[in-house]
């Protein structure tokens, strides 16, 4: 990024902070779990890119873990004493996006009180993550490219000229060029975005890595309910030979279930607990599944491919917000009770 300020701003994050250790360790990585081939690759990269103050642009599945990978960059990098800023594009509406980016004065639009200070301002001269980049509108992927390039912008209603100093970490859950294609990202964004690329694995490519993951899930929720659970005999066997069409966020969740109905020992049945077997895009389910218990499958297979996105979920779906914020109400309902007996 062509800054003239690239010397004072590199100055102060070496004051604020210092590099943490680079070597991979087998195993864990910064906020990653894995010790697969592929997953020391990503490592590699990692260890590659987060001394350097390049653009980073993570491609992977949702729910593969892209957070994880930026956090692990920025905890790596000179920038780590800083600010870590993440806003998921997908997930603001697209009227609002410029606001939360930049920020707004008082009075610049209705409801704006007071003077909000944007993503780029809150992470200052750390890192700012932009999350499922490919869902920002045309116009705002046009305004973003122009504060890559120019270092400069400024809040909605205001005219001071603001610098931008946060190091850009952004990521996606397609091919970038596939993006392209499909008009949902732009040439030059992409370009200006993966300087330096990084493709996570999806759960199936990473041999052995389900089981550390579900021992890594398993001791958090111990941790944090006092508890000393232990994976059984049948759930590390069903962890080995399950196919994984899911990825990372879908064995958590999976765990996360098997933890609240399970005693000591920590039971995973895959095809019960993550519902219709998934191949690509599509919820393979078995003929004669009750019709609730489908509906149930695709709305969480949905949600989950909106990246928890709720209202795009219901979008998708063509139901009303309220009648999916209803029947998740439902779900949990029923979750509770059965917990309860």
């Amino acid at each position: 990024m062509e800054r003239d300020q690239d010397d004072n701003v590199v100055e102060l994050i070496s004051i604020n902070a210092t590099r943490a250790a680079s070597s991979p360790a087998p195993g864990r990585f910064g906020h990653l779990v894995g010790a697969s081939a592929p997953m020391q690759e990503v490592y590699r990269r990692i260890d590659k890119v987060a001394p350097t103050q390049a653009t980073v642009l993570i491609t992977g599945g949702s729910g593969s873990g892209k957070e994880a990978v930026a956090q692990t960059i920025h905890e790596r990098s000179e920038r780590a004493g800083a600010p870590f800023v993440a806003i998921n594009c997908g997930a603001i509406p697209g009227n609002l996006i410029e606001a939360e980016l930049f920020g707004y004065e008082k009075g610049s639009f209705t409801g704006a009180a007071r003077t909000h200070r944007g993503c780029f301002e809150r992470a200052d001269v750390g890192t700012l993550f932009l999350d499922e980049v490919t869902e920002m509108p045309p116009d705002m992927q046009v305004r973003l490219l122009r504060v890559l390039e120019t270092g400069h912008y400024a809040r909605v209603g205001g005219e001071q000229e603001l610098f931008a100093k946060a190091r850009i970490i952004a990521a996606i859950n397609r091919d970038a060029r596939e993006a392209v294609r499909d008009g949902r990202l732009r040439e030059d964004l992409m370009y200006r975005l993966a300087v330096f690329p990084i493709v996570l694995p999806a759960l199936c490519e990473r041999d052995g890595d389900p089981e550390l993951l579900a021992e890594h899930f398993l001791q958090e929720l111990n941790d944090e309910h006092d508890t000393q659970k232990t994976l059984s005999r049948q759930a590390i066997t069903a962890l080995r030979a399950y196919h994984w069409p899911g990825n990372v966020r879908e064995l958590k969740n999976a765990v996360h279930r098997a933890f609240i109905l399970s005693d000591d020992r920590v039971d995973l049945e895959f095809a019960e607990l993550t519902g219709g077997e998934r191949v690509g895009d599509c919820l393979r389910i078995a003929v004669g599944t009750r019709l609730a218990e489908i509906e149930r499958q695709v709305i969480f297979a949905t949600l989950e491919r909106a990246d928890g996105n709720k209202r795009r979920c219901a979008e998708t779906l063509g139901i009303s917000l309220k009648t999916l914020y209803n029947r998740l109400a439902e779900y949990q309902s029923v979750r509770a009770s059965v917990v309860a007996q």
